[in-house]
């Protein structure tokens, strides 16, 4: 009969193989007497707590909750269209801290040769709500068309990807309820030239015939444009974009003599300071 393998685990210590692999709390070394007896910042003791002190809020003035000013030329731009050429501004800035800033906006368009068709002017208080995301409210006025003020509240914002994001609610003082979606996205093919495709939506919660706006989805418009940067503060573009108003906010356009769908060549300036 043959003998019994032997057993692999003969002569081994069962109970040292489920020992801790190291050693727990209560093994640790315990602190030197001396810890945490001297000063509470190391640097005080070797430069002194007074010059360590104006360091201290040196660096707090540069490096934390400071004012700043911001202005930026989003688009400036010439739009070639059948018929008439436009032109368009779309510009923006704020003064204020990390977390709360008072925005500044204004975007019109009209034909070259004449008065700004659509012009608005903004001005809202932003409040930080999480990285990357500022709530806002304030007002807009409508400097071209009939004499209408909004009240505005929005959230303005990097959203994953790196898309751009500004939405906002508009209330304006005869009741009217309209809303605006706007997002792009900076797609870098080299260090300075750069393609940014856009979407803007303009929705309205009724029919506004003095405006020319309809109900539901009122105008989409989607381009891209591709810009050169000679300095990170200026950059020329040229692009192309797409208009289209629709359901009654088409038919109020017709009644105007204009087309409702819009094809334009485009070539603008980019700039911020």
């Amino acid at each position: 009969m043959a003998e019994p393998a032997p057993d692999p685990h003969a002569g081994h210590d069962m109970g040292a193989m489920t020992a801790p692999a190291s050693p727990g709390p209560a093994m640790e070394t315990p602190p030197p007497a001396k810890a945490g007896s001297g000063p509470p910042r190391a640097a005080d003791a070797v430069w002194g707590a007074d010059a360590m002190t104006a360091s201290r809020e040196e660096l707090r003035t540069t490096h934390g909750d400071f004012p700043v000013f911001w202005f930026q030329g989003d688009r400036l731009e010439t739009q070639v269209r059948e018929g008439a050429d436009a032109y368009v501004w779309d510009i923006q800035g704020y003064y204020g801290g990390p977390t709360e800033r008072l925005w500044f906006k204004s975007e019109g368009e009209g034909e070259w040769g004449s008065a700004p068709e659509d012009a608005e002017v903004q001005a809202l208080y932003s409040k930080a709500i999480k990285p990357f995301w500022d709530f806002q409210a304030g007002i807009r006025h409508d400097l071209a068309g009939p004499d209408t003020t909004h009240a505005v509240i929005g959230v303005q914002g990097l959203a994953p990807y790196m898309f751009e994001i500004d939405t906002a609610l508009f209330l304006s003082h005869r009741g009217d309820i309209t809303a605006r979606i706007e997002a792009e996205i900076d797609q870098r093919i080299t260090q300075r030239l750069i393609l940014q495709p856009r979407i803007e939506a303009n929705l309205s919660a009724q029919d506004i015939p003095a405006l020319g706006i309809g109900a539901g989805l009122d105008q989409i418009e989607v381009g891209a444009r591709l810009r050169y940067e000679f300095r990170r503060e200026f950059a020329p573009y040229i692009g192309i974009e797409q208009s289209w108003r629709t359901g009654q906010g088409a038919d109020f356009a017709r009644l105007r003599g204009e087309d409702p769908s819009v094809t334009s060549v485009l070539a603008g300036i980019r700039f911020w300071f």
